[in-house]
């Protein structure tokens, strides 16, 4: 059985989903792709990769590939975790939005930031989804790359290869509220449902006991509302949990960016993505300074953020979801797919995040019905966003990605139509070279 890692130089989720795959023996054979476009990354993540073989006594055999051909050519499972542009293109997409009065804190999934991100991505997913159709046409691909929604639709409309989109948020947000509410989570019963980003604790509950009711309790102690301000107030006003962190959340709603004193009330770290890509840039250079340079020190750096070896999976779902198929150990993980009438009232095209089974039939999405209806309607108005963008990538009219940045919640509680309009352009001028040929007009 042969995975490829299409993205490798993504060194943290590289290690983390390939300590996954040591845990389980049946794994003990694979071929192993790691593709990247970044020798000196590729060769940080070979390092890795080998260092798991040595210490868990694996055969793998373990190639590494700059084209996307020879690294998917055969294979049964795809793992895409790249990110088009890098940190030049994210410091594009806070600097020109702030120039016009549009802040930002993550800026990857939602809004004028996850717009531009996906169009970013969207020529490398083409490329990436054909290479399959061709060389590995029964493979599944299993993508981590945001913007989660946007991409997976993009992929949904422009090819049938299998695919689902997987994202850590959801286990971590049980884990948190779970502490919130001092239940272990292991005790807890969930399910949760919506959009990537924006899905909804709809169950959350231990025994039988509704585990809501202690959770309204406990924000109001100020020292665990602090923890999740914005999500305690989306929580007070629409009365479910959200999934993803606070500083997300905080742009995906038009109420609290606005406003200056609610920015330093709810503590909103504006720019937070641009510290975290620093970081995680210094991660890396210990990383490479460890792996290529020799220097024993630099793991220290690594350990402190991201753990020593352990035999505890990752909170990631794609080697859960392999193992599943490959063993048909059913399993329940989250994932994003197509509605297909999961929700019934979301649009049927567009992703949603659902619970779904994993056996020798594949990933098998669970039906949840109805969402309340507050809930629907706030996915509804990033999906309505969503969809515009997807089709003016996929006709090549960037009048759609002028449509959807109307639209998006936040930027049209901040600017002016104008203002908008420039800030798009000037977007798009900026980021030409990611963009390729998907504009014809």
């Amino acid at each position: 059985m042969k995975i490829s890692f299409i993205g490798a130089g993504s060194v943290v989720f590289t290690r983390n989903l390939l300590r996954d795959l040591a845990l389980f023996s049946e794994f003990d054979e694979t071929e192993i792709a790691l593709m990247d476009i970044d020798p000196e990354r590729l060769e940080v993540a070979k390092k890795i990769a080998e260092e798991i073989k040595e210490k868990k006594n694996k055969n793998w055999n373990i190639k590494g590939y700059m084209d996307l051909k020879s690294a998917i050519e055969n294979s049964k499972y795809v793992i895409n975790t790249v990110q088009i542009g890098g940190k030049s293109a994210t410091y594009v997409d806070f600097d020109i939005p702030e120039k016009y009065g549009l802040k930002q804190t993550i800026g990857d999934t939602h809004g004028i930031g996850g717009i531009m991100r996906f169009l970013r991505t969207a020529p490398f997913l083409r490329e990436l989804t054909r290479n399959i159709e061709e060389y590995a046409p029964s493979a599944l691909l299993l993508n981590f790359t945001n913007p989660m929604s946007m991409n997976q639709w993009y992929i949904n409309d422009i090819s049938e290869i299998d695919t689902v989109g997987l994202c850590h948020s959801i286990p971590y947000t049980i884990e948190q509220i779970s502490s919130y509410v001092g239940v272990p989570s292991k005790e807890v019963n969930y399910k949760v449902a919506g959009i990537n980003h924006m899905a909804w604790v709809l169950v959350f509950e231990r025994n039988g006991e509704d585990l809501y009711p202690l959770l309204f309790k406990a924000m109001e102690k100020k020292e665990i509302w602090e923890k999740d301000p914005v999500r305690f107030e989306i929580l007070r006003m629409f009365h479910y949990f959200v999934t993803e962190s606070s500083e997300h959340n905080a742009e995906y709603v038009p109420y609290f960016i606005k406003d200056e004193e609610l920015v330093k009330k709810l503590n909103i770290p504006i720019r937070e993505y641009i510290r975290r890509v620093e970081e995680n840039e210094k991660v890396f250079d210990a990383f490479r300074d460890y792996y290529l340079r020799g220097n024993k020190e630099a793991y220290g750096v690594v350990k402190e953020h991201y753990g020593d070896e352990d035999d505890d999976t990752s909170k990631e779902y794609a080697i859960q979801i392999i193992h599943g198929i490959e063993t048909n150990n059913s399993k329940l993980v989250y994932s994003i797919v197509r509605n297909d009438g999961i929700i019934d009232n979301l649009p049927m095209d567009c992703m949603v995040e659902v619970p779904c089974y994993v056996d020798r039939n594949g990933v098998s999405p669970l039906k949840i019905g109805y969402l309340p209806d507050q809930l629907a309607s706030l996915n509804l108005s990033h999906i309505n966003v969503q969809r515009l963008a997807v089709k003016g990538a996929i006709e090549g009219d960037k009048d759609y990605i002028h449509y959807a940045a109307l639209l998006d919640p936040l930027a049209s509680s901040l600017l002016s139509p104008e203002k908008i309009h420039m800030m798009v352009e000037e977007l798009l001028k900026a980021h030409e070279e990611y963009l390729k040929d998907l504009f014809r007009k």
